[in-house]
């Protein structure tokens, strides 16, 4: 997108300058429109939880920004020359069943043949323009939370695989048809500086985009990340997403390592998420008060990782 012209439009509140999670566009001095899309073929075999799965990945970015999901319309690529509709039929309606949790309305979409099955939604929230929460806040001396474990990468790739304990995918089912209302909920209540949903480019990429929109260094302590219960045995080269790889490569250059961290949790670090948790950067003086909201409304986990420091050397530093 670099080639292209910018918009010039003073309503245009977030656009794509900061790697947000959602545009933003003012409609009036108290009503703003937050927009995202997303999609992304099965990442499990049932074709109702691919569904809510796809669907709750889809609210995610607005809740991320603190608003509130009113309308979604359904994105599909199916290929109906192979497969029974009712796959599709079971789909949508997993889709639903999260719209209809979160207050959100399915207006309609758009459906075209394709050679793969392909899910997701364009969702149109609100949200006061002066309540928006950027990725580009954060500031030195805050608390970092996260409100989901890590590892959703590895665990769909081994259950392809048929390598994953049942047990364990259905943790990691639980937590990717979880909304982040609640979290959404909790830091609108307490006051936070900057938020940021764990989706695809894993809590390494998300992590570096938020400091390089705030301009500061983010450091994660591996030893504090929430993982699923015996994610480590998963963490094999033959469980690695392409994604995992790009990840890494991302921010190479911008990272810097301190200790020696276990493989596992150095690659949960890169794995690409779907459907991840608000990854919360919180004043320290009210990082308490966002734990016990976290806890009081629900979230899978309430877990500090790390702070935001002033910039340094590197965007990134982890330490074991």
């Amino acid at each position: 997108m670099r080639h292209l012209q910018p918009p010039n439009d003073p309503n245009l509140l977030v656009g794509t300058s900061t790697h947000d999670d959602a545009g933003v566009y003012r409609l009036t001095d108290e009503i703003a429109l937050v927009q995202t899309i997303d999609f992304f073929p099965p990442i499990v075999d049932d074709p109702y939880v691919y569904g809510q799965i796809s669907a709750s990945n889809a609210l995610s970015d607005v809740y991320a920004m603190g608003g509130a999901p009113k309308t979604a319309l359904n994105l599909v690529g199916f290929p109906d020359d192979r497969l029974e509709m009712d796959w599709l039929e079971k789909i949508l309606q997993g889709g639903a069943e999260r719209c209809n949790v979160s207050g959100t309305v399915v207006v309609g979409g758009h459906t075209v043949r394709d050679a793969e099955i392909k899910f997701g939604m364009a969702v149109t929230g609100i949200i006061h323009p002066q309540k928006i929460l950027t990725n580009a806040n954060a500031k030195p001396g805050d608390k970092l939370v996260l409100t989901k474990p890590l590892g959703t990468g590895f665990i769909t790739t081994a259950a392809k695989a048929n390598a994953c304990p049942p047990e364990l995918l259905a943790e990691a089912v639980k937590s990717m048809v979880e909304l982040n209302a609640s979290g959404r909920d909790a830091m609108v209540d307490v006051g936070v500086n900057t938020a940021t949903d764990i989706t695809g480019f894993g809590l390494a990429g998300h992590a570096f985009e938020l400091a390089e929109g705030s301009k500061t260094t983010i450091l994660i302590h591996l030893g504090q990340l929430p993982l699923f219960p015996g994610i480590e045995a998963l963490v094999q080269k033959k469980f690695f997403t392409r994604a995992s790889k790009s990840n890494r490569q991302y921010v190479t250059d911008q990272l810097k390592v301190e200790g020696k961290p276990t493989e596992a949790r150095l690659e949960c670090f890169f794995d690409a998420q779907t459907s991840g948790g608000l990854l919360i950067s919180v004043p320290a003086e009210r990082c308490d008060a966002l734990i016990a909201k976290l806890k009081e409304k629900g979230t899978i986990v309430a877990a500090v990782i790390g702070e935001v420091l002033p910039r340094g050397e590197k965007a990134l530093v982890v330490k074991a």
